[in-house]
């Protein structure tokens, strides 16, 4: 009997371990498959070299069109040329093919010196290639990363782009990557009054989309001209969802030095249609805010913009701001104007806030007359909800995460 006893006791034992471990074994495969790294499209050269062999190539890229290799990067142009694809001419959006350029700075026409490619600049003289521009080619490949805001104007250069090879009949391959605020859709729906290049679609500030997926919409909703769509393919990214956290490796413009700057872009960009400053001149871009015309009492924080990289001609040149410093702010998940309310409140000289670039970052005129009349930011916030909800069901349908 008390053999008996033992050996019962053994088996339960046994069992309860078997079935601990088998727990522990779909934790660690579920915690391994959360984890796992976000591979982005470049990297997935098995996936397009295909499509490319034996073709006439055009590459739109800038800096952060690379490969991620253990050792080093690999610049896309640099890794199609040496596996023997015939890149014949490369085309270069908003800061340029290496990305040097300020913002809303002419960008010229130019010759790779590290593959003596001809560099098509598409925030010079012309913002759509011409279809002379397109001459000769096969393909287009589009690899940029995107930071998921209405007013980044490589969405609208994927449009020019798009819109051109439609025209022609030339497919076009974009390498998708991660929307590092691609958690959250927020702000007002832009309106046809306020159509420009730092906005051609009816969308909100924050859309929550990655540029693939955006591509994609674009010509579901036969954004082109005359409706008209093009022969696209998104290449897909690997293990990523629109939760996932991703920190960007490499800036996608001179003026988002980091993660910080990047989550606030989308609620301190709209201080650049006023004359309050979001820090350019200063090391820290869009994570601090300030102005000559708010009152030191009521500001905690200064800074005086100096011209820098990224900053030739900064706003407040050599003048003391006062304002608040954003650094230490947690991450946002939706937009937040009451820095820009606030700012607006405490402003002496009202008629001098807003300037003309404001109406094209918030993409409509209600936006300013709500901020003058005073409206609270939660009475603004509700005003967007239908057009927001409209909108979800409009990215519903393109969502490849």
């Amino acid at each position: 009997m008390k053999n008996y006893i033992l050996l019962l006791c053994a088996l339960i034992i046994i069992s309860c371990t078997s079935k601990k471990d088998k727990a522990t074994v779909q934790s660690d495969e579920l915690e391994n498959k959360t984890a796992a790294k976000i591979i982005v499209a470049a990297n997935l050269t098995e996936q397009y070299l295909p499509i490319l062999k034996g073709k006439n190539v055009g590459v739109v890229a800038n800096q952060t069109s690379v490969l991620f290799k253990r050792e080093t990067n690999v610049h896309l142009v640099d890794s199609l040329v040496a596996l023997g694809v015939n890149v014949t001419k490369v085309f270069a959006p908003e800061h340029g093919f290496r990305g040097k350029a300020d913002a809303g700075e002419h960008v010229a026409d130019g010759v790779d010196a590290s593959t003596g490619l001809p560099i098509v600049s598409l925030y010079g003289a012309n913002r759509k290639p011409s279809q002379e521009h397109l001459k000769g080619l096969d393909v287009m490949l589009f690899d940029i990363q995107d930071v998921g805001v209405r007013f980044y104007t490589y969405i609208s250069t994927l449009h020019n782009v798009m819109e051109v090879c439609a025209e022609l009949n030339i497919p076009l391959i974009v390498l998708d990557r991660p929307n590092p605020n691609g958690h959250y859709v927020d702000g007002p729906m832009l309106e046809q009054e306020a159509k420009s290049f730092v906005g051609m679609h009816p969308v909100p500030t924050v859309y929550g989309m990655t540029i693939g997926e955006y591509g994609k919409m674009i010509n579901g909703e036969k954004w082109l001209e005359n409706g008209i769509q093009c022969d696209l393919t998104v290449i897909s990214l690997k293990n990523y969802t629109h939760h996932s956290e991703y920190n960007l490796p490499i800036l996608p413009s001179p003026n988002l030095p980091n993660a910080k700057a990047i989550n606030l872009y989308p609620s301190l960009c709209f201080f650049e249609g006023t004359n309050v400053s979001a820090g350019r001149g200063t090391e820290m871009q869009f994570q601090i805010f300030g102005s000559p015309f708010l009152p030191e009492k009521s500001f905690d924080f200064s800074f005086t913009p100096q011209p820098n990289f990224g900053a030739k001609h900064p706003k407040h040149d050599g003048e003391m701001c006062y304002g608040r410093d954003l650094r230490n702010r947690e991450k946002l998940s939706s937009l937040n104007l009451n820095w820009l309310i606030e700012s607006y409140k405490n402003t002496e000289n009202k008629a001098q806030f807003f300037n003309k670039f404001f109406l094209k970052l918030a993409g409509t005129s209600k936006l300013q007359k709500q901020i003058e009349q005073g409206v609270s930011f939660e009475d603004i916030k509700a005003s967007w909800q239908n057009d927001l909800n409209t909108f979800q069901k409009v990215r519903k349908k393109y969502l490849l995460y």
